[in-house]
């Protein structure tokens, strides 16, 4: 198929040169890393953080409804500045 693009002056002289380089042609180069850009998008998933859960009972009776500076400086008690 053809078609038409525009590529920037400098990234089209340097895909050129590199072209040359390897001995192939333009078109090879081009679609080379289309087909990169794509495998990557393919292979890249989603990001998911893993269920780093702990068993219990969720908050203590005291500090529900507190807002978190009362836990953490609860849970940073007797340690020291």
């Amino acid at each position: 198929m053809k078609t038409t693009i525009q590529i920037s002056d400098e990234l089209v002289a340097q895909a050129k040169a590199f072209a040359a380089r390897e001995r192939t042609t333009l078109r090879v180069v081009i679609e080379q890393g289309i087909r990169l850009v794509l495998r990557e998008a393919r292979s890249s998933k989603q990001f998911r953080l893993r269920d780093a859960s702990v068993g219990g009972n969720g908050l203590q009776a005291e500090f529900v409804g507190s807002d978190w500076a009362r836990v953490r400086d609860a849970a940073y008690r007797g340690r020291g500045s």
